[in-house]
């Protein structure tokens, strides 16, 4: 079960060297997190261990931002995009993340590994408003039509840089 917190305006700013590092299984539990995670986090190794991954996960992040993760790395692809996770106090912290697919030698999926480095600021005065649109209409449509309709706006967004979305995140 995740814990319920209430989000905060203070703001914890990766340093220019911390990488975060978790792995999980198939399903989205932690089973390795390094030490810049806990630090970010506010958690224990013990209270993250066998969690899910979205004990950090934020209410300002679109939904639709995270089926495109899933819908990409279970697809065996890489992901790479930004992330607002939030802190067991409440407050937030924003990642630039990578999470690839771990398969075994068969091609059997394994889990997942993620590393997340701090993200570069213009990167975000992008994304921020972005993504506070697409909640918008998420939270304005209901759950269903509302990440099909925040989809719609990130999908307009990279149409409009004549790209596709890898090329659009790593332009910006």
């Amino acid at each position: 079960m995740k814990p319920n917190i209430q989000p905060t305006a203070h703001e914890l700013i990766m340093r220019d060297d911390d990488i975060i590092v978790t792995k999980t299984d198939s399903k989205g539990r932690i089973t390795y997190c390094n030490r810049t995670f806990i630090e970010f986090s506010g958690y224990t190794e013990n209270e993250l261990l066998g969690r899910q991954h979205n004990i950090v996960r934020h209410p300002d992040m679109p939904r639709a931002v995270f089926k495109l993760l899933w819908d990409t790395i279970q697809t065996g692809e890489e992901f790479n995009g930004y992330v607002k996770n939030l802190h067991k106090d409440g407050g937030f912290y924003w990642v630039f993340a990578n999470i690839t697919p771990s398969q075994d030698a068969s091609g059997q999926l394994l889990g997942f590994y993620s590393v997340r480095r701090k993200p570069r600021p213009a990167a975000l005065e992008i994304i921020i408003p972005l993504y506070q649109e697409m909640l918008a209409v998420e939270k304005q449509a209901g759950t269903r039509q509302g990440v099909e309709a925040a989809s719609d706006i990130l999908q307009a967004r990279i149409e409009q840089q004549h790209t596709d979305y890898g090329r659009f995140i790593f332009s910006i």
